[in-house]
């Protein structure tokens, strides 16, 4: 037989000789997980070639892109690398190229369609690269590679829709990821006793240990970020890689006096308004600043409420607290109340705020580092609230963006969250406290009241 065509680091050789049928692999970024796994389906696929039979393989990537790029940048070239060797061992010429489309058919509509990328070896063994969903995984009787599993949208239902077909017939199973968290199948299947799975692990630091040539100084410096650096090249399972806030810091921030409208002291008071889409709640978050804490004061929350009584209740709100801001959420169909928060309420006191990744992102921050640095006082004990606020998870894809959704198990879909996020961020202003002072009456109903006079909210230091 012919030589090793490619010359694996030990870690590498190991994942590629071990047969399992069914075999997990997390580790680390830029360790090659993707090219000495794909080596193992084209060594398959000549093995075959040269032995009279077929091997079928697919890889189901995160999207069409790593689909597209598993197959250009490791399958082609080991394609062309093992027949380079192989040549005189096969017959029927060389395997091909080609770009396809796969259908998928939907109980309503038109068919789903995904592009397809294949390697077709002369007697009929095929590589195929496709975005994964419980489409594609269901579509095809195959060995199979799950390629950053753990990145994979719904990857419950892709496991779902993929395990049944792949049991028949002793077909093998590859799946590879770094850690995105404790949210997903991957977590599961790398944490689950007693189970048939054949286990590796490969950090950076085993990875370089074992001659891989990288200077983990100089990638950990270029990261900036210790969270992801720990989720991604140490492999560790941090609830902070998923939930954007935890519970220890929730804990911290609980206080018996918080949330309790009888206990205001007449501050000024920052409020946040996350308005109700359907089964959503509308969620009213009310902060008034002691010092330099935000005191929690109300959270008022309705399921299925008019705006009309949305209206009603901000209305209520500014009437009982002196609102210095209120900030309320924009997006979609937000428009029309903060239109009309604004005409009632003033404009330099009502703020829309539209949601997009970064503003999300720099809302979440806001809430988090208030929590950080202990000066907001939210509810004790309130089950409810603390789901929400640990429902949101911070996500990292592949190409390290970070971006922040909800885990859909809280009862209020994280609105609750928003809303507060809201309201600190709203404390986020300079302002210049009211001053009042009495102006002599003059016998006319225009002067028979108190005038009152203020710098405007951007005179003055803020909160902080």
């Amino acid at each position: 037989m012919a030589k090793p065509v490619i010359n694996f680091l030990p870690y590498q050789r190991a994942w590629v000789e071990d047969d399992s049928r069914f075999k997990i692999g997390m580790m680390s970024r830029q360790i090659g997980k993707t090219f000495s796994t794909g080596g193992e389906c084209v060594d398959d696929c000549f093995t075959a070639w040269a032995e009279g039979r077929r091997a079928r393989w697919v890889i189901l990537s995160r999207g069409e892109r790593q689909a597209a790029e598993a197959m250009t940048e490791v399958i082609k070239p080991f394609t062309k690398a093992f027949y380079e060797v192989y040549n005189t061992l096969v017959k029927g010429g060389e395997p091909r190229f080609e770009e396809s489309e796969f259908r998928a058919p939907q109980s309503k509509g038109p068919d789903a369609v995904y592009k397809a990328l294949e390697v077709i070896f002369p007697n009929g063994s095929r590589i195929t690269a496709l975005p994964a969903n419980p489409d594609t995984a269901r579509g095809f009787s195959a060995n199979v590679i799950l390629d950053e599993f753990a990145f994979h949208a719904k990857s419950r239902e892709i496991w779902g829709a993929l395990f049944p077909v792949i049991s028949k017939g002793g077909l093998k199973l590859r799946v590879i990821s770094t850690p995105n968290g404790k949210g997903n199948k991957f977590f599961e299947l790398m944490t689950a006793e007693e189970t048939a799975w054949s286990r590796h692990v490969v950090d950076i630091y085993e990875a370089v240990r074992q001659g891989l040539d990288r200077n983990i100084e100089e990638l950990r410096a270029g990261m900036a970020d210790e969270d992801l650096w720990a989720q991604e090249y140490e492999l560790k399972w941090l609830d902070e890689a998923s939930a954007w806030l935890d519970y220890d810091l929730i804990g911290s921030c609980e206080h018996p006096a918080a949330g309790l409208p009888a206990l205001y002291q007449g501050g000024p008071c920052f409020v946040g308004v996350d308005i109700a889409a359907r089964n959503d709640l509308f969620v009213i978050w009310v902060m008034e600043a002691v010092g330099d804490v935000l005191w929690t004061r109300e959270v008022i929350t309705r399921r299925r409420a008019s705006f009309f009584e949305q209206d009603q209740l901000l209305a209520d709100v500014f009437a009982r607290y002196r609102v210095v801001r209120c900030r309320i959420d924009q997006t979609g169909m937000g428009e029309k109340p903060v239109e009309d928060a604004k005409r009632a309420h003033g404009e330099s006191r009502v703020e829309g705020v539209l949601f997009s990744t970064v503003s999300k992102l720099a809302l979440a921050t806001a809430l988090k580092e208030a929590m950080q640095d202990r000066k907001a006082r939210i509810p004790a004990g309130d089950v409810k609230l603390r789901a929400d606020l640990h429902a949101i998870k911070s996500q990292v894809g592949v190409t390290g963006t970070r971006r922040l959704i909800a885990d859909g198990e809280s009862d209020g879909h994280a609105d609750r969250f928003w809303a507060g996020a809201l309201a600190v961020s709203a404390a986020e202003v300079g302002y210049q406290p009211y001053d009042y002072q009495s102006v002599p009456r003059h016998g006319g109903d225009d002067f028979d009241r108190d005038i009152r006079l203020t710098a405007g909210f951007s005179a003055g230091k803020g909160v902080w």
